[in-house]
């Protein structure tokens, strides 16, 4: 098993590694999924569409952003995983989240996107040895090492239920 100290990840993403408390990133994969799909139910159908401020995303945008970005950096941990040594880029998460049109998408046909995403990112790194976990590779001129994308996946996760319940879910409670 791969030691958190073995972790690479970029110093933007610190902040999703360190919000994992699991040792193992499949456990970490397991955990979040569990924390989010519990949070998920628990969000009114008439606050969907609601955004905490002006300018910043609704949650049905904030879960479009989730899909997205677990779709980017499954995709980065694979491709290092093979050992593929071409850099890849970065991405622009607000022009993507802007051009998404996630407000016209459904609702269930999201979580059911999101879930199955992470189904497979889960079988994914679960397949994967010491070996595969511990390749290094560069995203958005960032150096970072499939088990750390994998704990960003997690992280990130967990990053975002954070802000659903602290931004979103409190702030509606006081408007009841």
């Amino acid at each position: 098993m791969i030691s958190r100290q073995e972790v690479i990840v970029p110093e933007f993403a610190t902040k999703y590694f360190e919000a994992t408390t699991h040792d193992d990133v499949t456990v970490a994969l397991t955990e979040s999924t569990k924390q989010f799909k519990k949070l998920l139910k628990k969000i009114p159908k008439k606050k969907i569409d609601y955004a905490y401020a002006e300018g910043k995303w609704t949650i049905r945008e904030s879960l479009q952003h989730i899909i997205d970005a677990e779709k980017v950096f499954s995709f980065r941990a694979m491709w290092f995983a093979r050992q593929d040594v071409s850099p890849l880029p970065g991405f622009d998460e607000t022009s993507w989240a802007f051009t998404s049109k996630a407000s016209r998408r459904n609702w269930k046909d999201m979580m059911e996107e999101f879930f199955a995403i992470r189904n497979s990112t889960q079988i994914f790194f679960g397949s994967l040895d010491d070996e595969q976990l511990k390749t290094k590779g560069t995203a958005g001129n960032n150096q970072v090492n499939v088990v750390g994308l994998g704990f960003i996946c997690a992280g990130h996760v967990v990053h975002h239920i954070r802000i659903i319940k602290e931004r979103y879910l409190s702030q509606m409670k006081s408007e009841a």
